[in-house]
């Protein structure tokens, strides 16, 4: 069975005004205390408004959802110490009149200096799942197989309705500010290992990037762990809602090595499609069509069932077919996160809004 772990980012928010409040360093200060929270559990993130947690190596889906909870419950009581209270949205709902300031570390502070105004309009909160995998050639041909299925978890994982006090129009407005960057989206498809590396190189040779923590693809070999890295989440609302997408990319990486072995060729879906069909999902989530694995427009609930159908095997093997099959269902019935946030805040206003995203 391939181990899992996630990672998932936060806000901090003012509870009256649901403004971001730069208290970060403060709430990091608190859980350094907290005996239930290893250091290597939470850091800061890229502006003073945003904290992230990172679980240790599970084996299933159980452990994933302890170790959550674990983390949200101590990061939620560091914050309310301080004053605050943590968000789990891709997106803040209001912004303040003045940029959040950066995280003063030598890296963050580049990244403002060469692009102040992408890392000011940065407070976007996102999930990463990590899956290991055995080597590093096999995780070039799992990303190859991946790619045509990130769009379908980018409208599935839509919790990024708001931004600036306006409700964007958007599922999932982190999908689009984080397009914003040199290199972003869906991979491309690699030829093996020696290309994805070759190509690299010729980005820090163009001067694309400075480092390889600034390849936002939303799929990835992470340089820290022998994984693959999904970044294409947002932050889910509910514990269960991540361990759920825990559980899909984990069965997308099992039956992808799988198929590298003894399955179909790999579809090798052109790229700008690709991106059309991301946009789409950011745009649209589970409202209406989607467009599936071969560039076809099809209701968006047949595509979601597609990809159980896909990953069937893979969740049978791991034990995992009750529990994610029930939470895809919920989720078709009550919509998407960014759904649920709109309905709120239609009903009841912003401060419900904010109570709906603060709770632990």
């Amino acid at each position: 069975m391939l181990t899992l772990g996630i990672e998932e980012e936060y806000l901090l928010l003012d509870p009256a005004t649901a403004l971001p409040v730069a208290l970060a360093e403060q709430v990091c200060a608190a859980l350094d205390l907290e005996p239930a929270v290893h250091e290597r559990e939470i850091q800061a993130e890229l502006l003073q408004a945003q904290v992230e947690v990172a679980t240790p190596v599970c084996t299933d889906l159980a452990e994933a959802s302890r170790h959550l909870l674990r983390l949200r419950r101590a990061v939620s009581a560091a914050a309310k110490q301080n004053g605050c209270r943590i968000a789990a949205c891709g997106t803040s709902p209001r912004a303040g009149l003045a940029p959040v300031p950066v995280t003063r570390s030598p890296r963050y502070l580049a990244m403002h200096a060469r692009a102040p105004q992408l890392v000011d309009e940065q407070l976007v909160n996102g999930m990463h799942v990590h899956i290991a995998i055995p080597d590093r050639e096999t995780g070039v041909a799992v990303l190859n197989r991946l790619r045509p299925w990130l769009p379908v978890l980018v409208a599935m994982a839509a919790n990024s309705p708001m931004w600036h006090g306006l409700d964007t129009g958007f599922a999932s407005w982190r999908t689009v500010v984080y397009s914003r960057w040199p290199v972003c989206g869906p991979p491309p498809h690699f030829a093996g290992l020696a290309d994805y590396e070759e190509r690299i190189q010729a980005l820090f040779v163009a001067g694309a990037i400075s480092d390889r923590g600034q390849l936002y693809w939303q799929a990835r070999l992470s340089d820290r762990y022998p994984t693959i890295e999904v970044r294409c989440l947002d932050v889910q609302l509910r514990v269960d809602d991540a361990v759920m997408f825990a559980g899909i990319v984990r069965a997308l990486v099992a039956t992808a090595i799988r198929d590298e072995k003894t399955g179909p060729p790999v579809s090798h879906c052109p790229q700008e499609l690709l991106n059309a069909s991301n946009w789409h999902a950011a745009r649209h989530g589970l409202e209406g069509v989607l467009v599936d694995t071969e560039g076809k427009r099809r209701g968006a609930e047949d595509v979601v069932h597609s990809l159980l159908a896909h990953i069937e095997q893979a969740l049978a093997e791991s034990g995992d077919t009750r529990q994610v099959s029930a939470l895809v269902h919920r989720l078709l019935r009550r919509g998407t996160p960014a759904d649920r946030q709109r309905r709120v805040l239609a009903a009841d206003g912003i401060r419900a809004l904010t109570d709906l995203i603060t709770e632990p």
